[in-house]
């Protein structure tokens, strides 16, 4: 590279080691244009509506004559006094294990659990301001989340002490729902969508519905552009069994996604985490490039480079919730200095800060002295914390901001009420239903393993009953078969529903992000994969179905296969619902596949197969009506065996389930014959003696006739959606008590 190119792109030829895609990346970000000329993504897009060049294939150049950037400065966050703590249990040991040794009675013998406040955030006060970034640091455990989570309205107000205020006014939770966006520390994705897919599955869901497609789809070009990501727009995103984007692509996808509706607010917690240095820079040069296209960026990072560093606008350094600097990166040596210990020439500022705080920690008076200070230096030294006020009113900036071209969810107009400005859901009911059913189907088209991995076994586990009790005729034995086969062929539709716990689980957090900034609806999101899963379903029911029924030869011609067909599907329901309702409170993948088999073997117990429901205990009764598996198991033994003209058992065969079944025919006939005599009826060797109905007696299956069976197993199942919905409703709140 020349070396007058080298001095325009100094941070590429700094980094020779960097591969072809990262060097043109750095390069593409160096010709951004600086803080004094830039303009809001919004601007970017009605540059795209008014091009004649697909953005897929041009970057779009906005410098052209006239074009005049938004006001200066139009947006303050100002933070005073944050004060947040939490109630810590902790064991006291009883005393013979205390270090005093004191055994007085006065002790006790036994372990007590006492409580205390800890403080995880004490006295904090700052701002940060439109066009700048403010990074918050300090060691593990020193607060860095905890602010973030406060200032983004992730702490519950009745717990959090102080004011935050946008431009000298408290933010509404609905209304910093809709101007702002938070990023997880945590890159979280659906694994087989493209980098593109992802965008415009976020534009689909944050944008408003009077928007055109169009207009999304440029805006997701002008999106991808402004991360750096255009290499990259067509690769999935990948996981552990799947090739996707770097790492710090995938950052920038999962920071793409929270800003798609160009938020005037953006909360990110430790972006940064898990990436190589160039990965980690390219990530903040892309917040340096959000922040000044008009938005507010506030991030959480643990140690920055010097690269980093000389991104960002503003630090605050925390050391165990207190304020231990606030200002500006560049008077950190004055700062230091002022203290008594200042930075050496050739050290790197922020590197000397945190780890002389951390020896400061380790002493007996702690960072006191250095929190004291701070707030002398505050004082006299107003400048640190700029002492210009905003220029618009929190009403006036907005408007101006949306006016720019700053698409805010879909508000179109302000009025004096701000939280009755904007819409709470950018898209009505059944638009987000389609956009979470679409997005559902095409990640799971691309890896099929889960339901291949599944459908087999339903087929296999098919395929062994038939096998097994292939062609099962009309005796006694044939009878408590049927019966075995029953109890089995149910109980497994709804094991193999455990395998569904994932599905929930993988998307857990994906969707209480999404939900959180109020993306779409937690109804949407129940009744979208709730119709999505009955396709699954159906080929399920129906391949399990084809392969038992006329394999082992159950009655009932066309219509006991149609019905035995539809109360496998059933069964299938309601076992997804119950399995996808447990995924909806128990968040560890090892613990729920635990409690399903748990309970599912319980459901089997009580079912009426093992015990009769009149010998079951009085008090376990309630288990026996709570089975899942006793409704199917009942409803397909009274299809089998309603047939009143049909017999199971006749004349000799009575003596097939008992010592006699060994004796001679001629032997049993003589036996039947004294039966007779004693009963006082004519008994032969055809004499219908066991029926249907005195098998379904027998079994304890008269309580409820096969098609309330029916009803009742598919109102269970969405019993358990309704009970997913409100597991959704209530454990997805995402804020701290």
């Amino acid at each position: 590279m020349p070396s007058t190119e080298c001095d325009k792109l100094s941070m590429a030829c700094d980094l020779p080691f960097l591969g072809p895609r990262q060097t043109m990346e750095l390069q593409e970000f160096s010709r951004k244009p600086k803080r004094s000329s830039s303009h809001t993504l919004g601007e970017l897009l009605q540059h795209v509506g008014n091009s004649t060049v697909e953005p897929s294939h041009q970057v779009l150049d906005v410098h052209e004559p006239g074009f005049q950037p938004a006001a200066s400065m139009p947006f303050v966050l100002s933070f005073h006094n944050l004060t947040y703590s939490v109630k810590v249990r902790r064991k006291v040991l009883p005393a013979c294990f205390s270090r005093s040794g004191n055994n007085s009675p006065d002790n006790g013998n036994l372990i007590e659990h006492k409580s205390r406040m800890k403080v995880l955030l004490n006295d904090i006060s700052g701002e940060a301001r439109e066009g700048e970034i403010m990074a918050v640091l300090g060691a593990s455990g020193s607060g860095k989340s905890t602010l973030i989570d406060a200032l983004a309205d992730r702490i519950a107000r009745e717990s959090l002490k102080g004011t935050v205020t946008l431009n000298g006014e408290v933010l509404e939770s609905k209304l910093l729902k809709v101007i702002s966006a938070y990023v997880m520390q945590d890159d979280l994705l659906f694994p087989m969508l493209t980098v593109e897919e992802t965008f415009m599955f976020s534009a689909e869901f944050r944008l408003p519905r009077t928007m055109s497609r169009s207009r999304k789809k440029a805006r997701v070009q002008a999106l991808i552009d402004q991360l750096g990501l255009r290499s990259a727009a067509k690769t999935v995103i990948g996981d552990e069994g799947h090739r996707g984007v770097s790492g710090g692509e995938r950052r920038r996808v999962s920071i793409g996604t929270d800003i798609i509706h160009d938020p005037i607010l953006l909360f990110l917690d430790e972006p940064t985490s898990g990436l190589d240095s160039t990965s980690a820079y390219m990530v903040v040069k892309v917040l340096q490039r959000i922040a000044q296209s008009g938005s507010i960026v506030i991030l959480s990072i643990h140690q920055p480079s010097y690269r980093i560093l000389s991104l960002l606008d503003r630090l605050i350094i925390l050391s165990h919730g207190q304020t231990v600097f606030s200002g500006a990166p560049g008077i950190l040596p004055q700062f230091f200095a002022e203290f008594g210990n200042p930075i050496p020439v050739n050290e790197d500022k922020t590197e000397f800060a945190l780890d002389y705080i951390r020896e400061l920690e380790s002493t007996p008076g702690g960072t006191k002295n250095l929190v004291d200070f701070n707030k002398t230096w505050q004082k006299r030294n107003p400048l640190s914390r700029s002492s210009t006020g905003p220029k618009l009113s929190l009403k006036d900036a907005i408007s101006a901001s949306i006016s720019m071209g700053k698409l805010v969810s879909g508000a179109t107009n302000m009025d004096p009420n701000l939280s009755s400005s904007v819409p709470k859901y950018a898209n009505p009911f059944w638009k987000e239903m389609v956009v979470i059913a679409n997005r559902s189907i095409t990640n799971s088209r691309r890896a099929p393993e889960l339901f291949g991995a599944r459908f087999g076994a339903v087929l296999v586990t098919g395929i062994i009953l038939a096998t097994i009790f292939w062609r099962l005729d009309n005796s006694p034995k044939g009878v408590q078969e049927r019966l075995g086969f029953f109890a089995f062929a149910m109980s497994t539709t709804f094991y193999t529903c455990a395998e569904a716990i994932p599905v929930f689980l993988l998307e857990r957090y994906i969707f209480m992000r999404e939900t959180a900034y109020n993306a779409y609806r937690r109804s949407s999101y129940v009744l979208s994969q709730s119709i999505i899963s009955i396709p699954s379903l159906l080929i399920l029911s129906l391949a399990f179905a084809v392969t038992t029924y006329w394999a082992v030869g159950l009655a009932g011609g066309t219509s006991g296969f149609l019905f035995y067909f539809i109360f496998i599907l059933a069964s299938f329901w309601a076992g997804s619902s119950f399995v996808t309702f447990l995924s909806g409170i128990i968040f560890n993948l090892m613990m729920a596949y635990t409690v399903v088999v748990a309970i599912l073997a319980y459901f089997v117990l009580f079912s009426g197969f093992f015990i009769t429901r009149d010998r079951i205990p009085s008090y376990w009764i309630w288990f026996h009506y709570a089975s899942l598996v006793k409704y199917p198991y009942q409803g397909v033994m009274q299809n089998e065996f309603d047939d009143p003209s049909k017999c199971f058992v006749r004349g000799i065969q009575v003596f097939d389930g008992s010592p006699l079944r060994t004796v001679p025919d001629s032997l049993k006939l003589k036996l039947l014959k004294s039966m007779s005599k004693t009963l006082g009826m004519n008994i032969t060797s055809s004499t219908c003696l066991t029926r249907g109905s005195d098998i379904l007696k027998q079994s304890g299956v008269t309580d409820i006739d096969k098609w309330s069976c029916l009803w009742i197993t598919i109102a269970l199942g969405f019993f358990f959606r309704v009970l997913f919905y409100f597991a959704l409703l209530i454990g997805s709140k995402n804020k701290r008590s």
